[in-house]
């Protein structure tokens, strides 16, 4: 599903990844952090999507909005334990988002 953000600017954390064949608890962690992100102040919205390389979206208000889920110490320990265990490869990259436009 397309997120649903409000109008320009806010930012978008973009999480690129390569998972590893050990994903023992990904899934309900995933869910989880999602769950958790959702109540996160400044919290916009997410999309995801797997086919290989995964790609989360979460999109944010501000940028302390971020820093403060980035602290969240939940999601620090799933942080963690994708370092060591579920992921091989990721990347995040943190973008203000000055346009956006589409249909549907």
């Amino acid at each position: 599903m397309i997120a649903n953000t409000p109008k320009p600017p806010y930012y978008a954390v973009i999480f690129s990844n390569i998972q590893t064949t050990d994903l023992d608890g990904y899934e309900a962690t995933a869910d989880l952090m999602v769950a958790l992100a959702e109540q996160q102040p400044g919290f916009l919205g997410i999309e995801s999507v797997r086919e290989g390389l995964g790609i989360t979206v979460s999109y944010w208000a501000s940028e302390e909005a971020i820093l403060n889920w980035k602290r969240n110490m939940d999601h620090q320990v799933a942080q963690s334990r994708g370092r060591e265990q579920w992921y091989s490869a990721f990347k995040v990259r943190v973008a203000k988002v000055e346009r956006d436009y589409g249909m549907g």
